[in-house]
């Protein structure tokens, strides 16, 4: 079983540059299809995501960010290429510790928040306490400490469906930290919300980055709010590079996006 207690409850440097790397991958490769019908989603992406940093992936819709994060939080497989957690390849590992991986050590924050409508917004933050075999009880109290974490104790009892899109993305962030894990992973967070609900949930994950001492992956297409991070990495033609060299290379990064 991988071990993620280390991150989790270790106090992130000042400096992150000189911090541990904490998930990585090397030459990841992920193509759909076959033959000349073969589509190359990722041609070669390596990343070192060390203990603190809360790093921005850049790229346009449908350049593969979605993809990349998928693989490295082991919701899907590579055509070729790593992914490690603590230095060990998660596919190295069997399918009982890569579940306990995927509930344990990584948050992950969709999109499109994933909601169950008819459930309680508490209900829907238990959801991954409760896959993991925690009392309902239990997992019901954990769940509510984190709705008020993310200021919607008040919403608690309601349902999801009758949340506003920015309350559904708080419960969304909740459901994805509930667990404790150390690394966050989160595709497009703001990218379904309007400009003034995009920056207060954004200052959102930067607060409960820096409280809960996490480590943070965030794919975007908004410059404005990627330039908070500690690091910009830009996605192109499959390849991580950073972003000045994107922008060097093809110039197409090199202003704000929304």
């Amino acid at each position: 079983m991988i071990q993620q207690a280390q991150f989790a409850s270790g106090v992130a440097p000042e400096d992150p540059r000189n911090a541990v790397v904490v998930l990585e991958s090397r030459g990841l490769k992920k193509t759909y299809g076959s033959g000349e019908k073969s589509i190359c989603v990722l041609a070669d992406a390596n990343l070192s995501l060390r203990q603190g940093e809360m790093v921005a992936i850049v790229a346009p819709s449908g350049a593969g960010k979605s993809t990349l994060l998928h693989l490295l939080a082991a919701l899907d497989t590579p055509t070729s290429g790593t992914v490690y957690f603590a230095k060990k390849a998660i596919e190295s590992i069997d399918d009982a510790a890569l579940a306990d991986f995927r509930n344990r050590a990584i948050g992950f924050l969709w999109q499109r928040h994933q909601l169950l409508p008819d459930f309680t917004a508490a209900e829907n933050v238990a959801m991954p306490l409760l896959v993991r075999g925690e009392d309902f009880a239990s997992a019901l109290g954990m769940a509510r400490k984190w709705l008020a974490e993310v200021g919607l104790e008040n919403r608690a009892d309601h349902r999801a469906g009758e949340l506003s899109g920015g309350e559904q993305q708080r419960v969304a962030i909740a459901r994805a930290l509930v667990t404790g894990p150390s690394v966050l992973l989160a595709d497009e967070p703001t990218g379904d919300l309007d400009e003034q609900n995009a920056l207060a949930v954004f200052e959102l994950l930067e607060r409960l980055h820096r409280t809960h001492k996490l480590t943070s992956l965030i794919a975007t297409h908004n410059l404005t709010l990627a330039a908070r991070c500690d690091r910009i990495l830009a996605l192109e033609h499959g390849v991580l590079r950073t972003r000045e060299a994107a922008a060097s290379a093809s110039g197409t990064l090199g202003g704000e996006a929304s």
